[in-house]
């Protein structure tokens, strides 16, 4: 796992040095590229562009053709070609160092934003006047991306299986969260299907609870100024130590190691297994492998035995237009077109840009009846992805949670995390 983070950096390096250097382009081209960003679209646009996602699900089953047939009755001649990534945070690194990132595709998460124009092209102040969240996706006054959508996390949880259990009320503490789970057990129920072997869902686990549990969104961000952030008595070790717990008492799936995320699906919808901590977008998911969308409901998780949780409120991924793409024009038409016109948002579980919207989804009103207390996002600054990327920790892939979860005592770990944190942490300020 390490090699392959060394592996990462050292391409993003070397990226950084190529680009720097490499932009031979003539003015006219930098011309036109200007002119695609901020002027208006020509009435015609024809060609053919290539999306990148990591919707593989929304390939297979035709959703985005149908977006880009309602958009070809604009521009007829236009064509949008699609290309999912199974393990997008990682792979989308591979690809920028060969340049082959299609035309639209989503913003690397782990990309500092000084680097944001080595790869994409700027958007229109129109366009990045809708964006809501302002400090992500952008440097030096321009904007570079546009999110999908905007979710929360929570316990995304199966009404039958609750009731055949004999849990009479959603759980609001933890120790009502534990004792639903044993219930769940006793009933022949998986209680939590926690994803173990597909690693990235455990980030709910980890840095996205930890980042929002205290009410403080820059809570990853100001760890930058710690030798030893990670402990067993604070919002690490708490958040954690739920999750150990969880997989001690036996109310996970049996098959830890396997990647069984679509498995997961299909045992919720159908009721043999009871809860799963993710984002509202998984409802949709849920519902689409079976489920009757009255049997799904979705709450704040109770990660303290607290009256009232925190819940996170942020962006889904950013899309933008590649720095390299041969036809920005199009691009950026099909862009707007599919974060402002495609039903995407609503149809996919996530929550209304305005927040004086209703939400489409009955398992949100549940969700915000509960009166949680909605955090909203900030980015991740370029000192904290430069300490993660100096440190070789993936916070945005999952692994690392993976054997924090698996570790045998939870305080060497964290002993060897910050280690790794504090040399880091020294090495960035010894910096020119």
């Amino acid at each position: 796992m390490m090699l392959r983070y060394r592996v990462h950096t050292a391409l993003l390096l070397l990226l950084i040095l190529l680009l720097a250097g490499c932009d031979s382009r003539n003015s006219s081209r930098e011309a036109s590229s200007a002119s695609s960003a901020g002027e208006e679209a020509p009435a015609e646009l024809s060609g053919t562009i290539v999306m990148l996602t990591n919707r593989i699900d929304l390939i297979e089953n035709g959703t985005f053709k149908a977006y880009a047939e309602t958009f070809r009755k604009r521009y007829p001649e236009a064509h949008v070609e699609f290309e999912g990534l199974s393990s997008y945070a990682t792979d989308i690194l591979v690809r920028l160092s060969t340049k082959d990132i299609g035309d639209v595709l989503l913003l690397p998460v782990n990309l500092p934003a000084k680097e944001l124009g080595l790869f994409f092209e700027p958007l229109s102040g129109e366009l990045a006047a809708q964006e809501r969240f302002t400090t992500f996706a952008s440097f030096g006054g321009k904007r570079y991306g546009m999110s999908t959508g905007t979710s929360t996390s929570g316990i995304v949880y199966n009404k039958r299986a609750f009731e055949q259990a004999g849990i009479e009320r959603v759980p609001q503490t933890l120790n009502e969260f534990y004792a639903a789970c044993a219930k769940l057990k006793q009933s022949g129920i998986i209680p939590l299907y926690m994803n173990y072997g597909a690693v990235w869902p455990l980030r709910e686990w980890g840095n996205n609870l930890v980042n929002y549990m205290t009410g403080n969104p820059d809570y990853l961000n100001e760890m930058v100024h710690e030798d030893s952030p990670w402990k067993l008595d604070n919002e690490w070790g708490q958040a954690l130590g739920i999750a150990r717990t969880l997989m001690a008492k036996g109310y996970t799936e049996e098959q830890l190691f396997s990647n069984n995320w679509e498995i997961s699906k299909t045992k919720l919808a159908k009721g043999e297994a009871g809860m799963v901590l993710q984002g509202n977008w998984t409802i949709r998911q849920i519902m689409d492998a079976g489920a009757s969308p009255e049997d799904i409901g979705f709450f704040p998780f109770p990660y303290n035995n607290d009256p009232a949780h925190y819940a996170a409120l942020n962006p889904d991924w950013f899309m933008g237009v590649s720095r390299f793409s041969d036809n920005k024009e199009l691009a950026m038409a099909w862009l707007e077109y599919f974060i402002t016109e495609t039903s995407y948002a609503k149809d996919w579980g996530f929550l209304p840009a305005n927040n004086s919207d209703e939400p489409a989804l009955p398992q949100y009103r549940e969700f915000l009846s509960y009166h949680p207390k909605l955090v909203e996002a900030t980015v991740q600054t370029d000192a904290f992805i430069d300490m993660a990327n100096r440190a070789k920790l993936s916070f945005w892939s999952g692994d690392y949670i993976q054997d924090l979860l698996a570790a045998p005592d939870l305080q060497k770990s964290f002993d060897q995390l910050n280690t790794k944190w504090r040399e880091a942490r020294m090495s960035q300020q010894t910096l020119p």
